[in-house]
């Protein structure tokens, strides 16, 4: 099956005492899939899947696949570093009617390559939809090189990369791949793979979307967006875009700890991008 092209990391909004906004996370659930994205991960890295307890984070999938948008799918996020967790948050995300299932890296405890194989066949069996496999050196320490992709990528189920590796970008037999970063989205396109899980795509998900429908163009939209991508790079992700949605009327709230919100800089930089792009008509006080 095919996952879309433009799938947006949605972030989770919070209440003003930092509960999950039910109503503001299917509002831009909607908002987006009328501004490019044709899916979503949900509970991933963007979503502040960390700090939300196994009752919220199914709750946010169920959510999602309940208010699914016609036309677009749902990827859940549902990895751990305890592979049983792993096992059962992807049991229950296949309930809920996720159309995919993301998986990460197992973090911290560092498994060598024979862990991550057996992670992987124990997660493969859980579930009777697409794995994403997901690929973040930067954020869990190891790095999932190609040749161990392709081997992952013959257990049944393991069908694709989010591959938020630069450096790793490449076309990986048996795999769709996927840009993991904004800034090797056409770069993903350019080298035949799927598209991108994304960011930017929050605020500026029609661009986006034109670098798929306009190849002709792809390199010229993607110059004209390369601040928004350091923007919302400015600091840790998800702060910016969180800043960046706020600023645009759109309640996400504000961070759980140990993330904060983006001080008066990261915000200055934020809105300086967006008013650059002329989406913001004037620059608040």
């Amino acid at each position: 099956m095919s996952l879309g092209s433009v799938l947006t990391a949605i972030v989770t909004p919070f209440d003003d005492d930092l509960a999950v906004n039910e109503g503001a996370f299917v509002d831009l659930l909607h908002h987006l899939a009328a501004h490019g994205s044709d899916g979503f991960v949900v509970c991933g890295t963007t979503g502040e899947a960390s700090t939300l307890d196994d009752d919220e984070h199914l709750r946010v999938i169920e959510l999602a696949c309940q208010n699914r948008p016609a036309g677009t799918t749902i990827v859940a996020g549902a990895g751990s570093n305890n592979t049983s967790h792993a096992v059962h948050l992807t049991e229950r995300a296949t309930e809920l009617g996720a159309d995919a299932i993301l998986s990460v890296t197992p973090y911290y405890n560092k498994p060598n390559r024979r862990g991550l194989v057996a992670h992987y066949r124990e997660v493969a069996k859980a579930t009777d939809k697409p794995i994403v496999l997901y690929n973040i050196p930067s954020r869990v320490v190891l790095d999932l090189p190609n040749e161990l992709l392709a081997e992952l990528g013959q257990i049944e189920h393991i069908d694709y990369v989010k591959q938020a590796n630069n450096n790793n970008l490449a076309l990986v037999d048996g795999l769709g791949l996927y840009a993991g970063n904004d800034e090797i989205f056409a770069r993903t396109l350019d080298l035949g793979g799927h598209g991108g899980i994304l960011v930017a795509s929050h605020v500026v998900g029609e661009h986006m979307r034109r670098m798929v429908d306009e190849p002709e163009h792809r390199a010229q939209i993607d110059a004209s967006l390369r601040e928004i991508y350091r923007a919302m790079g400015v600091t840790t992700n998800p702060i910016p875009v969180k800043a960046a949605l706020n600023l645009l009327g759109h309640p996400v709230g504000g961070l759980r700890l140990p993330l904060v919100e983006a001080d008066g800089t990261e915000s200055a930089t934020v809105r300086t991008a967006l008013q650059n792009l002329g989406l913001l008509d004037t620059v608040p006080a």
